[in-house]
């Protein structure tokens, strides 16, 4: 089952989720966590970024438990930030991201490429309804009311399908 995380007071996903994320720092940290960066001095000297603001951004993914803060040196104290599965789960988002980006490019402005691990094989990430391996992004997939809909979603979604249980 999903873990649960309170999207803030906002009743459209997208909004609570970018409420959450949205900033481009959490992208970035995130990105660079998925890389293998765990520590303070990494993620500032990679994304240049000032003490303060590194600070208090690594303190959200925290506090909204999408990343894990643990100690790894006593004296002086130093700590390390770990992924959560609730982080790893923004790995997708994270991806395709950067593949829109990269689509918008010519090959040889591409600074960052996904590739196989295994072959180096470039790999283009596409969004695919788990249950049937469609793809999600055309006109056969669309957003309707869900069981806690307002009246103003309700209305803005009548007449598209009502959601049943695969």
């Amino acid at each position: 089952m999903p873990q649960k995380i309170r999207l803030e007071d906002r009743e459209c996903p997208l909004s609570a989720t970018l409420g959450l994320v949205g900033e481009w720092w959490t992208l970035l940290l995130l990105h660079d966590v998925f890389d293998g960066y765990s520590r303070f001095d990494q993620f500032q000297q990679n994304l240049g970024i000032s003490s303060s603001l590194l600070t208090s951004r690594l303190k959200r993914l925290v506090g909204t438990g999408l990343l894990e803060r643990r100690q790894y040196q006593a004296n002086p104290a130093r700590y390390e930030y770990l992924i959560t599965d609730l982080g790893r789960s923004l790995r997708p988002v994270v991806v395709a991201l950067a593949a829109w980006g990269n689509a918008r490019l010519s090959p040889d402005q591409r600074s960052m490429i996904l590739v196989d691990a295994q072959t180096g094989a470039e790999a283009d990430p596409v969004l695919v309804d788990r249950a049937t391996g469609r793809r999600v992004d055309g006109p056969d997939f669309v957003f309707t009311a869900g069981p806690a809909a307002s009246k103003p979603f309700q209305d803005r979604y009548a007449g598209r399908p009502k959601p049943r249980q695969a």
